[in-house]
């Protein structure tokens, strides 16, 4: 890496003239993101980026024959047998993989372009304008910010979103940025409705009831939406787009355009989602994984930077973080119906408020998993 030699050096004499605080606070009030660097002409990635001997840039190959999942959606609600191998291939995905792409999944192939665009849109309007949105505020349901985890996580990643809050409460209208307005509130109710199959069809693979997992534990009734933008990176070998992490959520619904650099981690091995125009990626997140008792798995998956760019994707996260009225006393453990003397639950029951404190306590990106493992 870039920076060894200067970690080394640095290391030998015990004296470091970096200050990562001062570049990182310099960096977030700019407030401009990733993208303002490249604006500004940056030729170098800036240290705060670099992966310096972390382990997390090695085996970048994916000289594999593995693949993940690809599940075609065509006819499931008009033929009892196609739904069925549907549903056999859904817990096949879910169980060994965490990972999946979907065809034929019935949003319109104009709605996902438009929202490339719209995210293209809004990264690349000027900055003045950009700059209205960014902040760090939790409160807030529109957030423009790059890292979301800057001042705790050990490195910054070559990446800025926009958040947008779209349920339980979605904003009003007007808060959203003009520019990709229409394309964000359409997107959104398009990609809930197909959540909403979804989850069914993940009930089944579970063997429960088609509406246990969005009515019994809600699982469509909290939706972030992130709205990501990876400039091109001068030196892509010294950082990356996303680090290793797992999702803290239900699943992830995830547009992806077609630069790629999204890989999981599959039998110790990085394998690459190849982007599909039309696809969707789908992945397991750490709450379905408790739910399921381990049944249905969360993996880790990370970003690669990349001289191209930018690269676009859309997450769509299914979680929810409402403490209002009810929403902080919900539940969240092993499904009942799925334990047995053969199978006993493996984590603890927790608390909505139990589980978010958690997670927002110990930084995004890193599984809440082992916390509430009995």
């Amino acid at each position: 890496m870039g920076s060894t030699s200067t970690d080394e050096s640095e290391t030998r004499t015990g004296v470091s003239s970096y200050d990562r605080e001062s570049e990182i606070k310099t960096f977030d009030e700019s407030k401009a993101g990733v993208q303002g660097l490249i604006e500004n002409g940056v030729t170098k990635v800036p240290r705060m980026f670099h992966c310096g001997n972390s382990n997390d840039l090695t085996d970048t190959s994916t000289k594999s024959n593995f693949s993940i999942p690809m599940i075609d959606l065509i006819g499931i609600h008009g033929d009892s047998s196609l739904r069925e191998d549907v549903v056999g291939k859904l817990g096949y995905a879910c169980e060994k993989w965490g990972f999946f792409q979907v065809i034929n999944h019935g949003i319109p192939m104009h709605v996902l372009d438009e929202m490339i665009k719209g995210t293209c849109r809004f990264h690349q309007q000027d900055v003045k304008v950009r700059k209205e949105y960014y902040t760090r505020d939790p409160c807030k349901k529109v957030v423009y910010v790059s890292n979301f985890s800057l001042y705790h996580d050990p490195v910054a990643n070559w990446r800025d979103s926009l958040g947008c809050v779209m349920a339980p409460h979605p904003p009003k209208p007007e808060e959203l940025p003009q520019v990709c307005r229409d394309i964000v509130i359409d997107y959104s109710n398009e990609v809930m409705a197909f959540a909403s199959t979804l989850f069914e069809l993940l009930s089944e693979a579970l063997g429960l009831n088609s509406f246990y997992l969005k009515e019994k534990l809600g699982c469509v009734e909290g939706m972030l939406l992130l709205c990501h933008y990876y400039p091109p990176c001068p030196e892509p070998e010294l950082t990356l787009g996303n680090s290793k992490h797992t999702d803290n959520d239900f699943i992830t619904i995830l547009l992806q355009d077609q630069i790629g650099g999204l890989q999981v981690l599959h039998h110790n091995q990085w394998i690459d989602v190849t982007p599909i125009p039309g696809a969707l990626v789908v992945n397991i997140g750490d709450l379905l994984q408790l739910v399921t008792n381990d049944k249905f798995i969360s993996v880790q998956h990370r970003v690669l930077a990349n001289h191209l760019g930018p690269r676009i994707s859309v997450a769509s996260l299914f979680r929810t973080d409402d403490l209002t009225g009810e929403g902080s006393s919900l539940v969240y453990g092993p499904i009942k119906e799925l334990l047995s003397e053969e199978n006993p639950p493996l984590y603890t029951d927790a608390t909505l408020e139990e589980y978010l404190t958690h997670y927002y306590a110990k930084g995004i990106g890193t599984s809440s998993l082992l916390h509430f493992k009995l």
